[in-house]
C-alpha cells in the first residue's frame, strides 16, 4: 500500500470499479500522486485528475519515472508565477520565497519551498512558523509536487493540513492562439494597464464576496508588475460582463493568465475564451512563447476548458496550513 513518502512520486493503482458474477472487475490507473489522506487517493493522470476511495484499491506502488519537467523547468515557472503576482511584503529563507499580503489570497501569504533553505529542512520549517508568526498570520506553504515531495512529508509528520490540489498548466502561445476562435460578432476586449472600478469589484466579489472592499496589499498584487494587461468586456448596455488579468513575466517568456471571470446571466457564450485570445495575442505581440494558469483540480468545468484550448498539467501544488492555524 502507499505511504505519504510517496506523495509526489508516480504510481500504479489497481482498484475495483465494480462486480461481475461474484468476482471484482478491475482497472490500473497510473499517474503522479498528488494526495493521500485516511480515505481516498488523488493521481495527476494524463486523462486529468482522478480521486480513488482507499476502499477500492486492490493493491498501488510506486513505479519508476516518467518523463517530466525537471526540477529547473518547474521552478522557472513558480518563479515567473510569483513574479506574476507580487506579495507586497517577501522575505528570503536561503532560496525560499516568506511572501505576506494581508491575508488576501492564500498563494500571496505562503512560503515558497523552491531551492535550498540554507538550514536543515525542520529548522526551515521552524523558521517559516515564527515569521508568520511575527505577522499574527496563519503558517502556510505553497508545495510544488514532485520537485518539494520531501518537505510535503515532513509537514505530513508535524500534522499540516493541506488545501484543494492546484493544478499548474501551461500550452505553447501559437497552440493557444490556434485553439481559441476569433468572435467578430462580439464586441471587442478593451486592454488596459490599469484596473477599472468595475473590474476591481468583479475580482473582489470572486475572490472575498460581494461588496467587499479589497485591501491596498492586493491592489498591488494586481498593479505591481511591469508587463500587465487588465481585459475588459463590456455588454451591450455597457455593464461590464466579462474580466482577466495577463502578465508577461520569466525573462518575457511567460503569458499568466489569471481572475478570468464571467457574470453570470453571460455564461456560456464563449466570453471567457473571448477574453483569453485578446490576452493571448497580447502575450504573443510582447514576446511571451508560453502560457501558464493556476486552476483547482476540483473546478471541472475550467479544467475541461483549459484542456480543450491545449493546457496541460505541467505540474501541480498543495497548499499546506500549519496545524495552529485554524
Amino acid at each position: 500500500m502507499l505511504r505519504r513518502q510517496d506523495v509526489g512520486h508516480r504510481v500504479v493503482v489497481r482498484r475495483i470499479i465494480g462486480i461481475r458474477g461474484e468476482r471484482p472487475l478491475f482497472s490500473d490507473a497510473l499517474g503522479e500522486l498528488v494526495a493521500l489522506s485516511e480515505t481516498d487517493l488523488t493521481l495527476a493522470t494524463a486523462a486529468g485528475p482522478l480521486r480513488v476511495p482507499l476502499r477500492d484499491v486492490h493493491r498501488a506502488k510506486r513505479v519508476p519515472p516518467a518523463r517530466r519537467p525537471t526540477a529547473a523547468h518547474v521552478a522557472a515557472v513558480e518563479l515567473a508565477a510569483n513574479e506574476a503576482w507580487p506579495a507586497p511584503v517577501q522575505d528570503r529563507l536561503g532560496d525560499w520565497l516568506l511572501r505576506s499580503a494581508e491575508g488576501w489570497t492564500g498563494r500571496a501569504n505562503s512560503a515558497l519551498p523552491v531551492g535550498d533553505p540554507d538550514r536543515p529542512l525542520a529548522d526551515a520549517i521552524d523558521a517559516v512558523q515564527r515569521w508568520y508568526a511575527e505577522r499574527g498570520q496563519p503558517a502556510m506553504m505553497n508545495v510544488p509536487l514532485p520537485l518539494a515531495a520531501p518537505v510535503g512529508v515532513a509537514l505530513d509528520e508535524r500534522g499540516w493540513g493541506s488545501r484543494p490540489l492546484t493544478l499548474v498548466q501551461t500550452a505553447p502561445l501559437a497552440a493557444l492562439l490556434n485553439a481559441l476562435p476569433e468572435r467578430p460578432d462580439l464586441p471587442p476586449v478593451a486592454l488596459t494597464p490599469a484596473p477599472s472600478d468595475a473590474w476591481l469589484a468583479m475580482a473582489a466579489a470572486r475572490k472575498a464576496g460581494p461588496g467587499t472592499p479589497l485591501p491596498a496589499a492586493a491592489l498591488h498584487l494586481l498593479t505591481a508588475v511591469d508587463r500587465v494587461r487588465f481585459a475588459h468586456l463590456y455588454g451591450e448596455s455597457g455593464e461590464l460582463v466579462a474580466v482577466a488579468r495577463g502578465t508577461v513575466t520569466g525573462a518575457g517568456r511567460w503569458l499568466g493568465v489569471v481572475l478570468v471571470e464571467v457574470v453570470p446571466a453571460e455564461r456560456r457564450r464563449g466570453l471567457a475564451q473571448h477574453v483569453l485570445r485578446a490576452l493571448a495575442g497580447w502575450g504573443a505581440d510582447a514576446g511571451a512563447r508560453d502560457a501558464f494558469l493556476q486552476v483547482e483540480e476540483r473546478n471541472t468545468g475550467a479544467v475541461a476548458l483549459y484542456a480543450r484550448l491545449g493546457f496541460r498539467t505541467h505540474h501541480t501544488y498543495l497548499t499546506r496550513v500549519a496545524p495552529d492555524a485554524g
